[in-house]
């Protein structure tokens, strides 16, 4: 059976709650599908503010799918359940074809990042088609390869802001695309664990010299899968930072919430 966001129940709270792990925020969402140039259906959701502007717009792009990622690795579920009320930004997160997920799966099947083309350029489409504003392309692990190997060219190029990279491998991504991201000009955050098992930040600091507005921020303590709320919560302050005028401020985004939750 597919998840349904509308089956989420939020209930008034008596004193403000810390924000943990499986809390969800008030926001407008619906599961959403769209369909790539050479005909896959791809199934996600998106998350809006419930009210008010929309400040940004992440374009998730999920780890890798024959490693367990999906559009519900836990930094872009997290970003959806809180970012649409603490920052006003829009969260799209969606299944790359083949990959599965409590939303549904996916058409087609796993192609080493060269169909995913398609993949990223109709999430990028949709979003223009809803009239979504400031789109970003967030990539994590996996997802960053995307990011950079179809992000600095067009069609896509000219549709997004910049990126974000979460735990970048720089497998499938070479230095022709990080020229290629050089060229373009556009931000380009890279957010690489202390002890990350691909690449750690001295070497990613080299690797992205290549990109001179690129801006590498090595996080102590964190791991590839930034697991512990300590550094979901700081990625998710350094995307806001990056994304939004007004930014996550200099104690980061609110960790307490005072209005109704529920619970995933």
């Amino acid at each position: 059976m597919t998840f349904d966001p509308s089956a989420l129940v939020f209930a008034p709270q008596d004193a403000p709650s810390e924000i943990r792990a499986s809390t969800v925020l008030p926001a407008r969402r619906e599961n959403v599908e769209f369909t790539t140039e050479d005909g896959k259906v791809l199934r996600g959701e998106l998350a809006l503010p419930e009210s008010g502007e929309i400040t940004a717009t992440l374009i998730t792009l999920h780890p890798l799918p024959t490693h367990g990622g999906f559009m519900d690795s836990h930094v872009y579920r997290k970003a959806s359940y809180r970012l649409p009320a603490l920052a006003g930004v829009a969260v799209l997160r969606f299944n790359t074809r083949g990959t599965q997920s409590p939303r549904g799966t996916s058409d087609g099947q796993f192609e080493e990042g060269i169909g995913e083309r398609y993949d990223v350029e109709a999430a990028v489409n949709f979003a223009v088609a809803r009239g979504l504003p400031n789109r970003w392309l967030v990539g994590w692990s996996f997802g960053t390869e995307l990011a950079l190997m179809y992000g600095a060219v067009e069609p896509v190029a000219s549709l997004v802001e910049g990126a974000i990279l979460l735990s970048p491998p720089l497998h499938r991504a070479t230095d022709v695309h990080l020229k290629e991201w050089a060229a373009s000009g556009k931000p380009l955050t890279v957010l690489v664990p202390e002890h990350d098992d691909y690449l750690q930040p001295a070497e990613a600091a080299a690797r992205f010299s290549l990109v001179p507005q690129a801006r590498v921020v090595g996080v102590d303590g964190a791991k590839h899968l930034w697991v512990g709320e300590k550094y979901a919560a700081r990625v998710l302050d350094e995307i806001v930072d990056d994304v939004t005028e007004a930014g996550a401020g200099a104690e980061g985004l609110p960790r307490v919430w005072a209005g109704p939750i529920a619970t995933a």
